[in-house]
């Protein structure tokens, strides 16, 4: 069931929205694509505030769009591999929900009204309502799935946040994990060494990108 949009939330959320997409735009946002300007600010703000930030940076990066993949591999250089894909982890888990609520609190009544009589958005919304884990997972585990667009969409849908933010934390997992393993490696190749273990991440990457296909087949 769609909670009521209630105005001020409504508005509210799209203020957020707005301002997230003007910072993301503005020159300090900029810095969420710079992979060495990110990698300088991590370790700039010293032990403490670094996981703070770094897990704030990927919130904001998700929640208003920016693709977080140098961030996951900035995580791995500065964190190392198990640290780096937790972070990464809980940081875009936790932004993917923002965006989810963005698009369930802002737009989908408007999206409702136009599209939720068409005849594949109906089959669409009984699905996800029968197996939302299952969907929610199927697009999750495909390390090429446009993880941000994702977000919004099915936020138009009729999943519920429950299985989509579970579904979201579970299946970004393997993908986060390469991409991290990728920053490690990366940064050991850039010294001259660990080619060996950054072709292994780049071939786990592609090998995650059948994993869908062969879930849809076995369901």
């Amino acid at each position: 069931m769609i909670p009521p949009q209630l105005p001020w939330r409504r508005y509210g959320l799209g203020l957020l929205l707005l301002g997230g997409i003007a910072f993301a735009l503005a020159g300090p946002g900029r810095i969420l694509l710079d992979r060495q300007a990110m990698t300088a600010l991590l370790v700039d703000l010293g032990p403490i505030w670094q996981v703070g930030g770094f897990v704030g940076l990927q919130v904001i990066a998700t929640a208003v769009g920016v693709p977080g993949t140098v961030l996951v591999v900035v995580g791995g250089a500065v964190f190392g591999l198990f640290w780096g894909t937790l972070w990464s982890v809980i940081g875009a888990s936790l932004g993917a929900v923002v965006a989810f609520c963005l698009a369930r609190y802002c737009f989908h009544s408007w999206f409702a009204r136009r599209f939720s009589q068409h005849r594949q958005m109906i089959k669409v919304n009984q699905q996800l309502c029968d197996r939302a884990l299952v969907c929610v997972l199927l697009l999750r585990l495909a390390p090429i799935s446009p993880f941000n667009l994702v977000n919004f969409l099915l936020g138009l849908t009729s999943v519920p946040l429950k299985p989509y933010a579970f579904g979201t934390l579970v299946g970004i997992t393997p993908g986060t994990l390469a991409y991290t393993w990728l920053g490690v490696t990366g940064s050991a190749a850039l010294q001259g060494d660990g080619w060996g273990a950054l072709s292994l991440a780049i071939c786990l990457l592609l090998l995650l990108s059948f994993v869908p296909l062969w879930l849809t087949r076995r369901h």
